[in-house]
């Protein structure tokens, strides 16, 4: 990121000294926060940088080098204190994970831009439209477990921060005019209670993309192979992808090679890669190919079930209805009503506005605002589709 000058920060990387700052950080009104993690370098990814923005100081706090983070966990928790972020789905889930800490009073600028109809949503595009800022991305996928940190690298994560505040005022000034704050206040307070995935004991399959579509020996082939990758990854200390990517593995999964020449035919499956890992591929095919009919395994049961004839003709509705409602918003039709939040409204097909509160997932701002109109699509979608 480039500007005039570069802010100043406080590195904080003792306990003493963090405790000797919570108390200009509890008489906040406002504070802006971003984190820096290490997942793009090893197995089990961490918060390695928290930084914290207010009026008067931007916190660079180190979690590698204190040993307790707790003192921030009542700021965080404080419903007095609004806490910017931008795009905060991984950070709220990193902060609970690492540290146990729950973040309450969120105002993620992503979320409010979407709702503006902003075109482009990043933090770096935000920026510059606002303040002419021009954003410097090169040390986003950097190693933030490296100590010491550079300084660019420190460069980099204060001015990350030291504009949310501003930019959230802005933002929220802007949807307080067209009405729609309220709407972005409870999509934050939603968003506010995510939590990270919890480990799973079932198969590795299920969180697979395409491998519902997948017939159970494919399915045996494509677990033998998440497994030996994880096993892999775990013994090199580095995420997956740098073992092995997803579409090698569901191609090799899917044409079952035998030998080192069919696997050189795989795309995406390197020379270097057939060296290392070949014989262990070809093991785990040979090995998933040998299991009897009655051991293969089946991709569990979705409910996402077929649409009946009626559902389906509600669902068209909705979708046209909602179209045109993102046209006068001006916003993506997906802020309107997303594609689960119709289907559930479809499946449900409220008369009234407050029987929609019982289908899944509906926001009490859709309620609010559209439950009359979604209503009169339902009674009559065939007069209302377009």
């Amino acid at each position: 990121m480039t500007d005039r000058t570069s802010p100043q920060y406080v590195l904080v990387e003792k306990d003493a000294d963090l405790q000797k700052l919570m108390p200009a950080l509890q008489g906040e009104a406002t504070i802006g926060v971003d984190l820096e993690a290490d997942s793009m370098f090893h197995y089990q990814e961490k918060v390695c940088l928290v930084q914290i923005a207010t009026e008067r100081l931007n916190l660079l706090i180190d979690p590698l080098s204190l040993r307790d983070l707790s003192p921030l966990a009542p700021v965080f928790a404080d419903r007095r204190v609004r806490k910017v972020f931008h795009g905060a789905d991984y950070d709220i889930r990193s902060l609970y994970r690492d540290f146990n800490i729950e973040v309450h009073s969120l105002f993620d600028t992503q979320i409010a831009a979407r709702f503006l109809g902003a075109r482009e949503i990043s933090l770096a595009s935000l920026l510059q439209v606002y303040f002419d800022i021009a954003s410097d991305k090169k040390y986003q996928k950097k190693d933030w477990s490296q100590r010491p940190l550079p300084e660019p690298m420190m460069q980099y994560a204060v001015q990350d921060i030291c504009y949310l505040n501003r930019l959230a005022n802005i933002l929220q000034r802007e949807l307080e005019k067209k009405g729609r704050l309220f709407c972005v206040e409870e999509e934050c307070d939603l968003l506010s209670g995510v939590r990270p995935n919890s480990a799973k004991d079932g198969p590795f399959f299920t969180g697979f993309k395409g491998a519902a579509r997948l017939d159970p020996r494919t399915l045996a082939i494509l677990e033998n192979l998440l497994r030996f990758r994880d096993q892999l990854a775990r013994r090199r200390d580095c995420p997956h992808f740098k073992v092995l990517g997803n579409q090698p593995i569901l191609e090799i999964a899917q044409r079952k090679p035998l030998s080192r020449a069919d696997l050189g035919r795989i795309k995406g499956l390197s020379a270097r890669q057939i060296d290392q890992m070949g014989e262990g591929i070809i093991q785990q095919i040979s090995e998933a190919l040998r299991l009897p009919e009655s051991s293969l395994p089946t991709y569990p049961g979705k409910e996402w079930q077929r649409l009946r004839s009626g559902e389906a003709i509600r669902v068209k509705a909705l979708k046209g209805w909602r179209e045109r409602m993102g046209g006068q918003w001006e916003v993506d039709p997906a802020v309107i009503c997303t594609n689960a939040q119709i289907r559930e409204i479809a499946i449900a097909n409220p008369r009234r506005p407050r029987d929609m509160k019982g289908a899944k997932e509906v926001r009490n701002w859709q309620v609010r605002l559209f439950g009359p109109d979604i209503c009169r699509v339902l009674q009559d979608p065939d007069g209302l589709t377009p």
